[in-house]
């Protein structure tokens, strides 16, 4: 049996040294130098390694560059809106659970686990964000880059997806109301409450898109908030053509409105103290009011010699908190801001508005989706089987 051949190197009498000349990823001559024969077959596998690594990684990316790479490359095709939303949910949803991942190794365990944070969200973020999962997936399919998409039996059918929030009581809305009045999230409340604003519509208000007086009060949706790095950011370009919209409003919120309007000096209905649009932190502590005020435990941290101490506080209905006062634990029950626009939307059907007219009012693109969220609200009510049961019944022996 021949003996095979030890690899021949060149030696450069200039630099005292062996050489061999490699092919690099990129086409590019790569040369590689040692003392000794031996030194420089250790240091050519070591590069034919990074070589093949760099090839690797080239063909198979990882999930935080090809979703970032799918976000540029869709930019320019969706509304500014939705590309804010979009990446917002991909950096939360996809990189940080994902992103250090090559996307072929993606398996769909690796993807039901990372979508379990959405889970914990409401039922519109948790399809959002599978849609988003699906659409990175597959274009990385068709463009060969992954073999199979992970994705392609997330949430097949008949599988659950976590429930809508159920709307506030008329009882839960005047301890919300009666807990918060005079204090900054009142009028952000009011106006989702009765006019059904998104919290990226209600933040953008400003005074010149509301009016107050003549018979019929209204509102012009023409503004959405959204945040970048903290800072607010104000677009009109909204998030379907249905969300600009002219909503009437009632007494109620007229009269909220009219007594934020006489103390007003900003432009903004909500605005921070130098009257301008709120950031994300400002936001934040707003709501803050509203979750300051519930019975939920919660845990602080307190730093005792050094030491990050965990302290939990578990209110009790009626009392007042330790640390402030003016703080008097009123709100048994769970409430967001989506919860107050649901309200809104669930209050127009349960009082008889059309669902055309609500699909308008709500900023809903079609009739349909207010339908897929709402149908339990307009159809087979008790009122309205009570007469077809009783007849079904109607000879039976007692």
């Amino acid at each position: 049996m021949a003996r095979p051949k030890k690899p021949t190197y060149e030696f450069i009498a200039s630099r005292g040294e062996y050489r061999k000349r490699l092919k690099g990823p990129s086409g590019n001559r790569i040369s590689v130098y040692a003392k000794t024969p031996e030194e420089l077959t250790a240091k050519i596998a070591a590069v034919q390694r990074e070589i093949e690594e760099e090839v690797y990684h080239r063909e198979n990316p990882t999930v935080k560059e090809y979703a970032e790479k799918w976000l540029a490359m869709h930019g320019s095709h969706i509304r500014t809106t939705t590309l804010v939303d979009y990446t917002s949910k991909v950096k939360i949803y996809v990189i940080e659970p994902l992103g250090d991942k090559y996307m072929a190794e993606v398996t769909p365990d690796d993807v039901k686990m990372a979508i379990n944070k959405a889970a914990q969200q409401s039922a519109s973020i948790y399809r959002s964000v599978q849609m988003l999962y699906k659409m990175i997936f597959g274009s990385a399919l068709e463009s060969r880059i992954i073999d199979e998409s992970p994705c392609k039996n997330l949430n097949p059918r008949g599988g659950k997806t976590p429930k809508e929030k159920t709307a506030l009581t008329e009882a839960q809305v005047t301890t919300l109301l009666d807990a918060v009045r005079g204090l900054p999230p009142y009028p952000f409340i009011m106006l989702c409450l009765y006019s059904g604003l998104r919290r990226e519509e209600a933040l953008a208000l400003q005074w010149d898109s509301v009016f107050l007086e003549g018979d019929a009060p209204h509102i012009v949706v023409c503004r959405a908030w959204h945040v970048e790095h903290n800072r607010p950011v104000i677009l009109t370009d909204l998030k379907t053509k249905a969300a600009k919209r002219t909503i009437p409003i009632p007494p109620q919120l007229v009269e909220c409105l009219k007594a934020v309007k006489e103390k007003s000096t900003s432009d903004f209905v909500i605005a921070n103290r130098d009257g301008g649009a709120l950031s994300e932190t400002q936001w934040r502590r707003v709501w803050g009011y509203v979750r300051t005020r519930t019975v939920r435990e919660r845990t602080y941290y307190r730093y005792v010699n050094g030491q990050k101490i965990p302290h939990t506080v578990t209110p009790v209905l009626g009392e007042r908190a330790a640390h402030n006062s003016d703080v008097v634990y009123s709100i048994d029950f769970e409430v967001t801001p989506h919860q107050l626009r649901h309200t809104y939307i669930t209050n127009l059907l349960l009082a008889g508005v059309d669902v055309k007219t609500v699909q308008v009012l709500a900023g809903h693109e079609h009739a349909k989706i207010t339908l897929d969220i709402y149908a339990h609200l307009t159809y087979n009510q008790p009122k309205d089987l009570i007469s077809k049961v009783n007849q079904a019944f109607a000879n039976n022996p007692k």
